[in-house]
């Protein structure tokens, strides 16, 4: 039963009837081998530097509504003062950031961070 027929169309294309059973491990393989390439550009990735591992608890927190600005920052183990500083901000400012009272530019604690820009949005 695992046997293919395939035919041409009037229209010219070649086809080929195959059983369910085999179309759905064709399927899964394509599947599994799609996962195995993103697995391999991962970690591809994180070997370059380009991307990084985030321990639970830091990825836990996002989530969970705290401002991640200073979710990352902890992370980073920076202290508010260099943060501020690398951000070209006052350490009040930045403060009020961290505390949900002002917006504070997106682009500035990106680049000081080190993030992407979905980290902090």
């Amino acid at each position: 039963m695992n046997q293919t027929t395939t035919f041409r169309t009037p229209s010219g294309d070649d086809m080929v009837v195959m059983p369910r059973a085999l179309y759905e491990k064709l399927v899964s393989d394509a599947e599994a081998a799609q996962d195995v390439t993103a697995y391999d550009k991962a970690k591809a990735r994180l070997a370059s530097g380009e991307d990084e591992l985030v321990p639970g608890n830091i990825a836990n927190r996002l989530p969970d509504g705290e401002n991640r600005v200073r979710v990352w920052r902890e992370h980073r183990a920076m202290p508010a003062w260099h943060l501020a500083k690398q951000a070209n901000i006052s350490a009040s400012y930045l403060s009020d950031i961290q505390n949900g009272k002002k917006a504070g530019s997106v682009a500035a604690m990106k680049a000081a961070l080190g993030v992407e820009l979905e980290d902090l949005i």
